[in-house]
């Protein structure tokens, strides 16, 4: 792994994980699935426009296709769609925490279904990180956090497993990385668009606040964190790629308590400690076991 790689590694994990932060910030002035199938339009407007200007083409391969499809409706309408609503009544940290999960889901499930093969490493972190997220579960629902947030938040966590054990291929087949980036963008947004419509008034409290958190979470987490990750999968594979991903719980504390005050325990620190330890064994183990994709 060359250092471009570990520096886009570093730049997608603190991206991806400061749009908790900023959701939260939305979802108190805008209805949730409104303003994020919003943030898909106007994100699919400027990836396909840099796309285009990129000299890159809508002559997809089947995989890209696929990808476009999958992600569209896996990571940006269900995962994001049920954070987005989760995040009414759950804190920012605690919805990163579980999104952070996904790794040891992805190890889990590809042993389960697909036979991939544990390491006796991969076994320890599995059993160490959801130990880490039970830990931190039991405390803020102790402590009274909502717990129909917190059934939202793991389902979007098992979506975004879905969407990345089909990650394979997805950048195969001729580049056209924006463009994929671009049109999952638009699907995620017609899927988000039929539900608000069907559940949500159009209620919004129009404050500076909302207005940059709402253009942040567009341009950032929402267009460059998303190429970002696909290039780096293409770079050096999704099993190293998804190393990085270790670090989501400590840059989602980090900025949730910087810009929104939030409070950690001592249970929190504890727990996301394992958890970043358990993903980290995760994917050594699986990284020994797989060449770069």
């Amino acid at each position: 792994m060359d250092i471009r790689a570990i520096l886009m590694g570093l730049a997608f994990a603190f991206m991806w994980s400061s749009a908790f932060t900023s959701a939260r910030m939305i979802v108190a002035d805008a209805p949730p699935l409104t303003a994020l199938a919003a943030r898909f339009l106007l994100s699919g407007v400027i990836a396909c426009g840099l796309a285009l200007a990129m000299g890159q083409s809508w002559r997809l391969s089947r995989a890209q296709w696929r990808a476009v499809v999958i992600f569209g409706i896996c990571q940006n309408a269900l995962y994001l769609g049920l954070n987005f609503v989760a995040m009414q009544w759950v804190e920012a940290s605690l919805a990163a925490i579980i999104a952070s999960s996904m790794p040891l889901l992805v190890a889990g499930f590809g042993w389960a279904l697909f036979g991939d093969r544990v390491r006796p490493l991969g076994i320890a972190g599995l059993v160490a990180g959801m130990a880490g997220v039970a830990l931190i579960m039991g405390s803020r629902l102790s402590g009274g956090t909502d717990l129909g947030g917190v059934a939202l938040c793991l389902l979007g966590s098992l979506a975004l497993t879905v969407a990345t054990l089909s990650m394979r291929g997805a950048t195969g087949g001729g580049g056209n990385v924006m463009m994929v980036v671009g049109l999952q963008m638009f699907v995620g947004s017609a899927a988000l668009a039929v539900v608000a419509l069907a559940t949500e008034p159009f209620v919004v409290n129009w404050t500076p606040r909302l207005g940059w958190a709402f253009l942040y979470t567009t341009l950032v987490p929402g267009v460059l964190a998303t190429w970002v990750w696909f290039l780096l999968v293409g770079r050096i594979g999704t099993v190293r790629a998804s190393t990085f991903h270790f670090l989501n719980p400590f840059f989602g504390v980090a900025v949730a308590a910087v810009l929104l005050g939030e409070r950690l325990g001592w249970a929190d620190v504890i727990g996301v400690l394992v958890i970043a330890g358990g993903i980290l064994a995760v994917q050594l183990s699986r990284q020994a076991d797989r060449p770069a994709a």
